[in-house]
């Protein structure tokens, strides 16, 4: 028997769920196209596609596996199998829709497709990394309301973003990070919504993950406290590497921020070598917050200040606050004694306060950017249909460099870019999008998990 349960399966299948034979590991619609690629078994393919619920057409003798659709009307819903010509084991029916998208699709989920339902049915958490090697790799989980909310997808290019294709999926893990420390690729996760909060350690590059270590217990439920956390950078500061989570649950009306951190030099799979602050509650009491009921701080953004200060800059709910939108809590990490919990400091005038955003200093001119899904309106606060690219001088006041993404013209209900993970290379940024379009569930609950490139970022 085997000793030690993996944590990546390629690909990942439940006992008792009809997975189907062959795994269709890619979609990538476009304008007038469906592409799509699958795990071979050895032998040649038949490939049926066509209008969902229409006439399907047969391709038979299709070597390759992957095949693409092209010439096709947008805005048009369509399903397509695979099936081995020799052995008869067939893929599950699966759903895409043409339409036009920013970027480059690196996977996608229609809303009625159930092939990854044991966990969810949209795609969430973006992350991703560049690899030692040159490679970029890209990882995004599966989220549902109710629903288990467990494995994770990770995806490579070779060719800095322009093409993509399936790795590995790891299960369980939810809300993770993908980074490189010391040539070795590392994800920081949690096991499920409120889960355990876990690290695992891939050593060649992203295909294989060992079972991971539990670095603390959460309650794995919704309805109770447990660990929180989000897709944020590791950071590198006064000999130690640095990372943001919560405690709490939206069903119980609170988030208590935390940081954890360890010896960059230590084993990052041994539970010793990590130190966990005790969580802080919000106090509605401190100078400079807004007035009303508020559940507090998730998905800190870690900095370093001009004056040497490590700070932890949150999302803040004011949905039931005056103002509704606009202010961002800012905690000092104590670097000096790791163990101390974090202290509140002041709140920072921030449009992009209500979904999770990054903070990354430029190492040339040393301002601070963020990629945020902006608010312009107070009648419209949960808003995302505006991605945009802010910067600051001293990470307290920030001004609009350029709106990235914009489909204010949409419904609002439809539309989403959030959640962004983004890296500064040389003169570009490039950046992973949670994607809400063509109709997707909902503005949150996103289809498309997308790839993009701001070029000379500095010049705009």
């Amino acid at each position: 028997m085997n000793k030690s349960i993996p944590w990546s399966f390629a690909p990942y299948r439940p006992l008792m769920f009809d997975s189907g034979d062959i795994y269709v590991c890619r979609i990538a619609p476009g304008k007038n196209s469906v592409h799509f690629e699958w795990l071979g078994i050895g032998e040649p393919y038949r490939v049926t596609f066509g209008p969902r619920g229409g006439e399907m057409t047969v391709t038979e003798n299709v070597t390759e596996t992957e095949f693409t659709v092209t010439d096709l009307p947008t805005d048009t819903d369509y399903a397509f199998s695979v099936e081995g010509m020799q052995s008869g084991k067939k893929s599950r029916v699966r759903l895409a829709r043409t339409g036009a998208v920013e970027g480059t699709v690196i996977h996608y989920l229609h809303p009625d497709d159930d092939a990854y339902s044991f966990s969810g049915k949209a795609l969430c958490s973006p992350s991703f990394v560049r690899h030692p090697d040159g490679y970029l790799l890209a990882s995004m989980d599966l989220y549902g309301p109710a629903a288990p909310q467990n494995l994770t997808l990770i995806f490579r290019s070779d060719d800095d973003g322009a093409t993509w294709h399936y790795v590995t999926d790891l299960f369980p893990c939810y809300w993770g990070k993908l980074f490189v420390h010391k040539g070795d690729v590392y994800m920081l996760a949690n096991s499920t919504e409120y889960g355990d909060l876990l690290i695992g350690k891939s050593t060649d590059g992203g295909k294989t993950f060992p079972a991971p270590t539990v670095l603390m217990r959460g309650s794995s439920s919704p309805k109770m406290a447990g660990v929180h956390r989000n897709p944020q950078p590791v950071l590198y500061y006064k000999g130690r590497i640095w990372n943001t989570l919560e405690w709490g649950a939206w069903a119980c009306g609170y988030h208590a921020p935390m940081v954890m951190s360890a010896d960059e030099n230590a084993d990052l799979l041994d539970l010793a070598s990590w130190t966990i602050t005790e969580p802080v509650p919000y106090d509605p009491t401190w100078e400079g917050v807004a007035e009303g009921p508020s559940s507090g701080n998730i998905e800190g953004a870690l900095a370093i200040a001009p004056d040497g200060k490590l700070m932890n800059i949150m999302r803040y709910d004011t949905r039931k606050t005056t103002p509704s939108y606009g202010l961002v809590l800012a905690y000092e990490v104590n670097t000096d004694d790791p163990s101390i919990p974090l202290r509140y400091s002041h709140a920072i005038h921030l449009e992009g306060n209500l979904s999770k955003f990054m903070i990354k200093q430029d190492p040339k001119t040393g301002l601070y950017y963020t990629l945020l899904t902006r608010i312009t309106d107070p009648a419209a606060i949960n808003d995302r249909r505006l991605l945009s690219l802010m910067r600051s001088a001293d990470l307290e006041n920030w001004e609009l460099v350029k709106d990235i993404l914009d489909r204010r013209d949409a419904d609002p209900k439809d539309v989403g870019f959030q959640y962004v993970d983004f890296e500064i290379e040389g003169d570009d940024i490039l950046f992973h999008c949670r994607t809400a379009v063509n109709k997707a569930r909902n503005f949150h609950d996103a289809n498309y998990s997308t790839f993009h490139y701001i070029r000379n970022f500095r010049d705009l």
